[in-house]
Formats: C-alpha cells, sequence, structure tokens
C-alpha cells in the first residue's frame, strides 16, 4: 500500500481509555490556530526540549502553508475541534537515510494517560509501513522517562545513550537517548505466528 492510499483512510476514529471518541487525522491547512494553542498549551519545561519555536505563529504559520506529507506527516488527534496531541513523521526523501523515519509525539497534559499517545504512534508505523521505511527512530532527553517507557512498550529499543549531550533552551545539558524500531512488512507479519 502506498503512502497516498493509507492516508484515504483518514479520518480515523479512536476511542480514548476515558471514553472520548477522538478523531486522527493529518495535519492540514485549517489547523494553524488549533496548532498554535495546543503547543502554547503544553507544560514550559517540555517546550524546552524542542527543536523549532512552536510557540512562535510564524513557526505553526509555515507548517501549516507548507504542507508536504511524504517529509514531515503531522497526525492530530482531536477531541471536538481542539487538539489533544500530535505525532509527526519524519523522513529523509533521499540519501543514506532514506530508509530511516524518525517519529515525536506531544499530548495535551489533560489528555494523558488515556491511550493517545500510543495510538497515534502506532498510526504512523502504519503509515511508515506505508511509505516504504524500514526502521523508525525516536530522540530523547534523559527527564523524558515515561515517553521511553511508552515507546518501549511499543517495541523501540534504547540504540544510543550520550550523557550531558544535549542542551535544552537554557543551556543546561542532558543526555541524548536515540531509541529505534526495525518496521515489519506485511508479508512478515503474515509469517509470524
Amino acid at each position: 500500500m502506498s503512502l497516498e492510499v493509507a492516508l484515504e483512510q483518514h479520518p480515523k476514529t479512536f476511542t480514548a481509555k476515558d471514553g472520548r471518541e477522538l478523531s486522527l487525522r493529518p495535519l492540514d491547512k485549517s489547523d494553524e490556530a488549533a496548532l498554535l494553542q495546543f503547543f502554547r498549551s503544553l507544560p514550559h519545561q517540555e517546550l524546552m526540549f524542542s527543536k523549532h519555536k512552536v510557540t512562535e505563529p510564524e513557526v505553526i504559520r509555515t507548517w501549516c502553508t507548507q504542507i508536504d506529507l511524504g517529509h514531515n506527516l503531522p497526525l492530530l488527534a482531536v477531541d471536538k475541534g481542539r487538539i489533544a496531541g500530535v505525532a509527526t513523521l519524519h523522513q529523509k526523501l533521499g540519501g543514506w537515510r532514506r530508509h530511516i523515519g524518525r517519529v515525536s509525539v506531544s499530548v495535551l497534559p489533560d489528555f494523558r494517560g488515556s491511550g493517545i499517545a500510543a495510538a497515534l504512534i502506532e498510526r504512523l508505523l502504519e503509515l511508515a509501513r506505508a511509505s516504504g521505511l524500514k526502521k523508525i527512530e525516536a530522540e530523547f532527553i534523559g527527564k523524558q522517562e515515561g515517553a521511553m517507557k511508552l515507546f518501549a512498550m511499543i517495541g523501540f529499543c534504547e540504540m544510543v545513550r550520550l550523557p550531558d549531550y544535549v542542551q535544552d533552551m537554557q543551556a543546561v545539558t542532558h543526555d541524548y537517548i536515540l531509541m529505534g524500531l526495525d518496521l515489519k512488512t506485511d508479508e512478515e507479519y503474515a509469517g509470524m505466528g
């Protein structure tokens, strides 16, 4: 299945552990205000580890007006018009890492523990397979123990740990952790059992 065909299956409905029904769908140009509000609603200490200035309107405007789902595929979990979670599949379209994707995920505090992050990640893994990717990575800093535990439960393994390697926005150093997952194709899954 191609990425285009896989994306035609959206939006998908997801029932959270607390019974809320959310829509899982790719980012759309009309999501600019809601996406900015989402990032501005995340705890300040979490934003210190972001690679982009996600609370700046210009950054979000660029993301929403220059959508390239083959390069960066943001998948949203939406609850009654409010973005509850965002997970993104990042891809290199050429070069020696073209078979490796990277996943990042954020969920608003009042939606955590309801399975949204896992649902977003698992759906992105399906989309990664449809894109022909063979491996997926996720990057963390040492304090993100809960997130690393979630990724480990999905099947990611720690590949690299570099002590005091990265700095947050206040120049405080933290451990850098790279976790990875080998993707199995549908054919490989069919052979398991």
